[in-house]
């Protein structure tokens, strides 16, 4: 099969602007695949301070730390003493009748 110089005129610059395309989406791949790598980078990178930083705010001296659970037991204490005080049935469990 040969062609023709006419069909040749039109062959040539098509193959060239084919292979410009093929080259452009080559060329958008590897750019979407840095795009992709430097975002992972960027979240590992966020993942590995946030966790540096959260070890920063666990450190309580132990005096805060027991004057808080002081706090919050007597605050409990309180609660269980109102709930006691309202679980109390006026009559019932007061009085024992031995008569009988």
């Amino acid at each position: 099969m040969s062609l023709r110089n006419i069909e040749l005129q039109i062959a040539i610059p098509k193959t060239y602007e084919a292979g410009k395309t093929v080259e452009q989406h080559q060329q958008n791949v590897i750019q979407q695949q840095i795009n992709a790598h430097e975002a992972l980078k960027k979240e590992i990178e966020k993942k590995q301070l946030t966790v540096k930083d959260t070890e920063k705010v666990d450190k309580i001296s132990e005096d805060e730390d027991n004057d808080n659970n002081e706090q919050n037991m007597s605050k409990k204490e309180k609660q269980q003493k109102k709930k006691q005080k309202e679980a109390q049935h006026p009559f019932k469990g007061n009085f024992i009748d031995f008569s009988g």
